[in-house]
Parts: structure tokens; C-alpha cells; sequence
């Protein structure tokens, strides 16, 4: 059997939006679970030719939920963001001294917005920001996606830092 951990799992017989959210609070909460422990050094170790590290791609997927759920399905102009077009690798940009804890809390408080944003929404409202050509349901599912491919690369990660595996 898997440790799950304190993880959320979701429903077996819910709804389509509580069947997407579960499983998109699942794969944010699984990237919690597989960085904690790391210290702040080997979170920001880089293993790969590119730039990314634990705490980068965590960082990422922050700025992430931020732009997506914020900025595009809110429509908000203030959102922050750690890329910029002279650096449209900042939020990857992580060294020894960029705290994981505080990394970690960041993305959680990313997806508790990310949340509060979605609850205000049906699953076919369409954005409210530049580009409208995408639904609630496409965001989230999206999301999905891109948490679960990043949670790959940490899970890939978390075994060369210190051999570390599971669910």
C-alpha cells in the first residue's frame, strides 16, 4: 500500500468538480510531501545542465498558480511574479540561501488563492483577463498537468539528492 501521507485523496465517487479539484489538491499537496525534508542547500542543488532544483521548480509552480488562476481567470493586475522578460527564468533562480520552508509556504499560500479565485467561478466561466479563450475547467485541468509533470521532476530529483522514493 502507498504512504499517502497527510495528502488529500479524491473523491472515488464525486462530482466532476470536486473529482478535478481533488485530484489537482492532491498533486499540489504531493509536491509538499516529496520537498519537505530536504535542507535549504540540497533543495537548491543543482543536478541537471538547466537550472532547475527542487526549490526552483516549487517556486515555478507558485508563479504558476498565481498567472493562471490571478491573473487569467481573475482578471487581477497586481499579481507578482519572479519572471520578467529580461529574466523569464527568475522564479527558477534558487541558491543555498533561499529558504525551502519559506519556498514551500509561498506555493501553499499560491494555492490557497488559487482556490479562493476558483470558488468564485462555475467550471465554464471563461477568463476575465487578457486571454479568454480558456474555462475554469481548462485551467484546473491544465494544472493538473503541469503539477503532476513537475512532481515527476522532483520525484526524479529527490532520488539523486538523497535516495529518497515513493508515491
Amino acid at each position: 500500500m502507498a504512504d499517502w501521507g497527510d495528502r488529500p485523496q479524491p473523491p472515488e465517487r464525486g462530482g466532476e468538480r470536486e473529482t478535478i479539484e481533488g485530484f489537482l489538491d492532491l498533486q499540489r499537496a504531493s509536491i509538499v510531501w516529496k520537498a519537505r525534508g530536504l535542507t535549504d542547500e540540497l533543495a537548491a542543488k543543482r543536478l541537471l545542465p538547466s537550472i532547475t532544483t527542487v526549490s526552483g521548480v516549487i517556486r515555478h509552480l507558485a508563479d504558476v498558480e498565481r498567472s493562471w488562476f490571478r491573473e487569467d481567470m481573475d482578471g487581477q493586475s497586481d499579481v507578482p511574479a519572479r519572471w520578467t522578460d529580461d529574466d523569464p527564468d527568475g522564479e527558477w533562480r534558487v541558491t543555498a540561501d533561499d529558504s525551502l520552508a519559506e519556498i514551500i509556504a509561498d506555493y501553499e499560500a499560491a494555492c490557497a488563492e488559487s482556490r479562493e479565485v476558483a470558488s468564485r467561478y462555475q467550471l465554464d466561466d471563461v477568463c476575465l483577463g487578457n486571454d479568454q479563450r480558456f474555462t475554469l475547467r481548462w485551467i484546473e485541468l491544465h494544472m493538473i498537468e503541469e503539477t503532476a509533470r513537475h512532481l515527476g521532476h522532483i520525484d526524479v530529483l529527490r532520488e539523486q539528492l538523497d535516495g529518497r522514493t515513493g508515491e
